[in-house]
């Protein structure tokens, strides 16, 4: 076990008060998250008329005492579908309106210095921030629902034999079935996955948000997706909230090789490639039996002279695979920041957000921007993606 690998698997440990700060922090998010866009749409000398600032008012403080309550329900261990909607709607939209918020604030202080009189600087600065937060939203709704776009990339790999030479992989991740039906749109990824002539298709994790019994007819089409060589898929971090193990169980029932630590070879015209997969690097923390992050584990017995694949949920595994001579990883969980800024906050925890990157003279990370999305149902200037990887040869 490497080190990288140590940090996961040692056990959490409850420190005194930690309820306490964890409850004030989010408490103190909260405030901010609905605060902003109140204090922007309706309290900063908008000079609204008394009903409609009550009304308002109204509206942001029932929607403040009713998030916690809403995501608890929803994300909670049972995972109730009508709720978990109505929370994710919400703390999309109110993301939007707390980043647009604040770019109000500046533009009435920019009609400020520009001479608009009060309170119409206000009354601009506000219609502003709803205007491109409805658009965003309404865009952003789109670009999740739909399916996503072929994202096709070539990369070499000069340890790869001839024979493996142009080997198309295709690479689905964050696919999240949840609480929105969304079985047609997974036929219609499986549909389109099976037009790429794959060689190998490999699924990187978070599978579903909920348990295997209630997104059945939602991961159902993983069945039908066709590849000459292997189905191969490895665990995320969501599958440690919803039953990673029945996860791993029904992924194999569907035909898919399920890389838990392990590897396989793949083998054409005399050149081989090892793929190899570990758990995600929550797995340690998360009580399941068994599961962890463990690179000797997953090439244990492989010919160090071949090349590896190796699949990975997290772009923040990639130490473990330099340090064991992987060739290419390939990953998920940025989600591309799935929702501006987002971003800048996923690059915090992450290596990297999205896309071919090179951390050592050997190895690779592709990272995708994921297939479906998680919790709010939006993707702003972070479009999904079915990625088809072709490998070459120096």
């Amino acid at each position: 076990m490497s080190v990288g690998e140590a940090v996961e698997t040692e056990p959490s440990r409850r420190r005194p008060g930690r309820a306490i700060r964890f409850a004030l922090t989010i408490g103190g998010v909260l405030l901010l998250l609905f605060g902003v866009p109140w204090w922007t749409l309706l309290a900063s000398g908008n000079d609204w008329p008394t009903g409609v600032f009550v009304a308002g008012t109204v509206v942001f403080a029932v929607a403040l005492a009713a998030f916690p309550f809403l995501m608890f329900l929803g994300h909670g261990r049972h995972h109730r579908d009508g709720p978990s909607v109505v929370a994710d709607t919400m703390l999309g939209v109110v993301w939007q309106l707390f980043v647009w918020s604040i770019a109000g604030q500046l533009l009435r202080l920019v009609l400020a210095v520009a001479g608009v009189d009060a309170p119409d600087r206000s009354r601009i600065a506000s219609a502003a921030a709803l205007v491109v937060s409805v658009v965003l939203l309404l865009w952003g709704f789109w670009e999740a629902r739909r399916v996503p776009r072929v994202r096709r990339v070539e990369v070499v790999m000069p340890r790869l034999g001839p024979g493996l030479d142009g080997l198309r992989l295709v690479l689905l991740t964050d696919t999240h079935y949840g609480p929105i039906e969304r079985s047609r749109w997974s036929r219609r990824v499986t549909e389109v996955v099976n037009t790429l002539d794959a060689d190998v298709v490999a699924h990187t994790g978070d599978i579903a948000d909920g348990e295997v019994a209630q997104r059945l007819s939602q991961a159902a089409p993983l069945a039908d997706i066709r590849a000459s060589m292997a189905r191969v898929y490895v665990t995320g971090n969501h599958e440690y909230f919803s039953g990673a193990q029945r996860w791993v169980e029904h992924m194999a029932s569907l035909g898919w090789e399920a890389l838990h630590n392990r590897h396989l070879v793949v083998t054409r015209d005399g050149a081989s490639l090892v793929i190899a997969g570990v758990d995600d690097r929550t797995a340690a923390g998360s009580g399941v039996p068994g599961h962890h992050a463990d690179h000797e584990a997953a090439l244990e017995g492989a010919d160090p002279a071949l090349p590896v694949l190796l699949l990975a949920h997290q772009p923040a595994q990639i130490p473990g695979a330099v340090a064991h001579g992987v060739d290419l990883q390939i990953s998920g969980h940025t989600h591309g920041g799935q929702m501006w800024p987002f971003h800048f906050l996923v690059r915090l925890d992450q290596p990297v957000l999205q896309g071919l990157s090179r951390h050592s003279e050997r190895t690779q990370l592709y990272t995708s921007r994921g297939t479906g999305f998680w919790g709010p149902p939006f993707r702003i200037f972070a479009p999904s993606e079915i990625t088809l990887l072709t490998l070459r040869t120096a």
